[in-house]
């Protein structure tokens, strides 16, 4: 018996786990993949939005401006790679120039900070690579970008330092209630909680239609990207959006925290909510897009492509209600979600206080975590004295990236530690550089095995039967 159970470990779930952990409370987070934010999270843009977008009053704009302000505290706290970098929406034509003063005006209204209109000259001198064809922007100072996998992982990290249990690799199959207890039965048996929190993601739908929640439905919208290389990094130096459309903040072209270069997302509505396969068609659209933006997009500097899904609810908004006594639903959390997560998790909680959860704060609450700094970070001090204590930091196993042993076998002894070569790559990034692993990962399921003392043949890519190595062949 829990005194809350959280389904879903997406940047939503994690930071409400993270926020129940302040409290007195036995929490437990239930989530069907093998890894923490292995569904839409780990497949997002990494975009803190400024707020200027969001229609004015809806959950989405209360929620991206307030996130926005948070982020820089939380990402500090938790040792996560964030920079305020700035954003900018290109207007191309006149009709493009009216909306953009659209979103200047939203913007105020949604309280955003340093929001400005530049004309054509003042945009090619903050970004020399935009098209030449541009004749204005609005400039957010307040935009920034992250890793969002990393957070979520530090979200979930800290809440397990803090008492959080996480169940992996469990499958919600049926909820219902029984004397105001929750009966969850899952894919290993049946977990018991006073209060409920639908953070499921894709799937919140079904897990609100199961609560007898007011109906709404989760409509999958895959956007697809290229991720290039480092060394074309610098191209821009700000998030470049263009004018939204209906569909979305459209094709973006934008730095990443570690120094890569990504472009996209198109938008395309499926009918499967697990397709997150790549198309020709899909990346030639996001090459064409960011090309319409930014000079110098090479195909040749491309190291790989992926695809994530979104999470679109039928509402317009965020659907953060309260679908039967003691549950509360945070579902449709689509972009902004991630900039909106850190600011919706407290709120979310008060709606589960509301209902009567019992809030006592820990006196011994742990809001940073420790030892988190690669090898490559570190200053010549620290990395004498790593050294001189486990030579294993001197051993480089990911060339492009530089990460050693002893980042990865760090990665795996942590709280919640990496269980597969993709939990090893969005830990520590070995893996993340120009090969994409084409020369570090028979080294990292090596290790894997040694450290998880298992047969090479079970270490897994991510979730269950993505075996790497089926056997010997000599």
């Amino acid at each position: 018996m829990y005194d809350v159970a959280v389904i879903g470990a997406g940047i939503v779930g994690t930071s409400i786990a993270r926020e129940l952990s302040r409290y007195d409370l036995s929490v437990v987070v239930i989530e069907k993949s093998s890894d923490i934010a292995n569904g839409s999270t780990k497949a997002n843009s990494g975009i803190v939005h400024a707020g200027y977008d969001a229609k004015e009053g809806t959950l989405k704009a209360k929620f991206n401006v307030l996130g926005s302000e948070m982020y820089e505290g939380i990402c500090k706290e938790l040792d996560v790679p964030y920079k305020r970098n700035g954003s900018l929406v290109l207007a191309f034509n006149d009709d493009d120039l009216r909306h953009i003063e659209i979103l200047y005006k939203r913007g105020l209204t949604n309280g955003v900070r340093e929001l400005e209109i530049i004309d054509k000259n003042k945009v090619l001198s903050l970004e020399p690579n935009i098209q030449d064809d541009v004749v204005g922007a609005l400039y957010a100072k307040t935009g920034a970008i992250v890793s969002p996998f990393e957070l979520a992982i530090a979200l979930a990290e800290n809440a397990n330092q803090n008492g959080v249990e996480f169940m992996l690799s469990t499958e919600v199959i049926k909820v219902y209630k029984e004397k105001d207890v929750f009966i969850i039965e899952t894919s290993k048996g049946v977990v018991q909680s006073r209060y409920l929190v639908n953070a499921a993601g894709l799937f919140a739908d079904d897990i609100n239609d199961m609560l007898g929640g007011e109906r709404f439905r989760i409509i999958p919208r895959r956007g697809e990207y290229c991720l290039f290389d480092k060394a074309v990094g610098g191209i821009v130096t700000r998030t470049i959006f263009q004018t939204p459309t209906n569909k979305g903040k459209g094709i973006l072209v934008s730095p990443t925290v570690h120094g890569n270069l990504f472009v996209g997302p198109n938008a395309v509505e499926m009918d499967r909510k697990d397709d997150v396969s790549t198309t020709k068609e899909g990346l030639d659209e996001v090459l064409r897009g960011g090309s319409r933006s930014v000079k110098g997009l090479n195909p040749r500097d491309i190291i790989t492509s992926f695809t994530g899904i979104r999470a679109t609810p039928d509402t317009g908004d965020f659907v953060i209600n309260i679908p039967t006594k003691n549950a509360v639903n945070a579902a449709g959390i689509e972009s902004p979600g991630l900039t909106a997560s850190v600011a919706i998790a407290p709120y979310v909680v008060s709606l589960l206080e509301e209902q009567g959860l019992r809030l006592i704060k820990k006196e011994n609450f742990i809001a940073t975590r420790q030892n988190t700094k690669l090898f490559i970070n570190m200053s010549e001090d620290e990395k004498k004295e790593v050294l001189s204590k486990n030579p294993m930091y001197g051993r480089i196993i990911c060339r492009c990236e530089h990460i050693t042993e002893g980042d990865i076998v760090s990665a795996i002894r942590r709280p919640l530690g990496a269980r597969s070569v993709d939990g090893v790559k969005r830990r520590v990034r070995a893996g993340m550089g120009r090969c994409q692993g084409g020369f570090c990962m028979p080294r990292v399921v090596e290790i894997l095995a040694r450290e998880l003392n298992i047969p090479l043949t079970e270490v897994k890519k991510s979730d269950e039967g993505s075996f790497i190595l089926t056997g010997k062949t000599k």
